[in-house]
């Protein structure tokens, strides 16, 4: 955004934004003359507030007293005059504590995160994992009974997929075992489906070279549809949204819970994120998912190895929420699960 503000001007407006984002109430003249760092009397300030509301970037709640930004000037608040800021070491040090995926499920860990970063924000904090299917990283065939099997699939992101198959009667332990050894030798990191694409080819080499029976085995490990795992929002800290909401906000927030919870939410916010670059600031009205109740969102796309976008993390809180710490701390995060998703076996 784009306004022709003379550095006295910028000087109030920051000092308005900056008091309303510690307090959240209107700030007076007299107020904001303490804290500048010029001498400037209360009418000065009062002139220098009007014209900055008459360009929309404060308003009065009421018809006396203080002034407040207003969304435009929240927007130009954040773009032009807050500044670099950076996460503080203690803080840094506690994310990458909490989200340290030793031990845990990758479903764990995501959860892990948004509760981590609910907690330092005191906001609402949430993480995106998109619909996407993981390479195998082994897969075994289990004999039940004459004519049935267990296959046991272990993805490379932890989660362990069991199916029920048949297999020929008169198979034995040994043969199964042979077919298992030959799909972990052809997996290579691929996918169920990356392999189904060339099943012809693996069907034909495998009784080419262990026989009739295991290659009917490999057909049928082949076959297997893996779970459908569509995108998540994992949404924690619910409550440090509501805490101190204005009584008009109470039913547009829980609205906001409602569409929260919808498949095609997370779907709209990756495809929101994936359009942009770094950390993206919404500000009220800015994003459908949180317009209309009085919210921000700060979120920024994690990548995995390939630099392909994998998901996206971020917060969700009031309009005055402490921008200068939560934005690094979701750019932080971010990287952070790129890593670790990386790392994750």
């Amino acid at each position: 955004m784009s306004l022709d503000l003379n550095e006295r001007a910028q000087e109030i407006f920051r000092e308005i934004v900056d008091s309303y984002l510690e307090s959240g109430d209107p700030q007076g003249s007299r107020t904001i003359s303490t804290r500048l760092s010029t001498r400037l009397s209360p009418a000065t300030i009062r002139n220098v507030m009007a014209d900055l509301q008459e360009m929309d970037l404060l308003y009065s709640p009421h018809t006396s007293g203080g002034r407040l930004p207003t969304e435009r000037g929240l927007r130009f608040y954040v773009d032009t005059l807050m500044g670099d800021s950076a996460l503080s070491v203690t803080d840094k040090e506690r994310l990458e504590q909490e989200c340290a995926s030793a031990g845990l499920t990758v479903q764990e860990m995501f959860e892990r995160t948004s509760r981590t970063l609910s907690g330092l924000s005191s906001c609402a904090g949430l993480v995106l994992v998109p619909k996407r299917e993981a390479p195998l990283r082994h897969i075994e065939f289990v004999s039940l009974e004459p004519g049935r099997a267990l296959a046991v699939m272990v993805l490379h992101d932890g989660t362990v997929e069991n199916r029920l198959i048949d297999v020929p009667r008169e198979i034995v332990p040994g043969e199964l075992k042979e077919a298992s050894n030959y799909l972990q030798h052809m997996m290579h990191g691929k996918t169920l489906a990356e392999m189904q694409s060339d099943v012809e080819r693996l069907i034909t080499q495998c009784r080419k070279e262990l026989g009739e029976l295991q290659g009917r085995v490999v057909e049928a490990g082949l076959a297997i549809k893996p779970d459908d795992h569509s995108d998540l929002l994992i949404f924690q800290g619910a409550a440090n949204i509501l805490q101190g909401a204005a009584i008009e906000d109470v039913a547009s927030i829980q609205r906001l819970f409602d569409v929260l919870e919808k498949q095609e939410t997370a779907t709209q916010l990756l495809r929101e994120t994936e359009a942009g670059e770094g950390v993206q600031i919404y500000i009220g009205s800015e994003n459908n998912v949180i317009q209309n109740s009085n919210l921000s969102m700060v979120v920024s796309a994690y990548r995995d190895e390939n630099k392909r976008i994998v998901g996206a993390t971020g917060v969700i809180g009031p309009t005055r929420l402490n921008y200068r710490k939560v934005i690094p701390m979701v750019d932080y995060t971010a990287r952070l699960m790129g890593q670790l998703i990386t790392r994750t076996p």
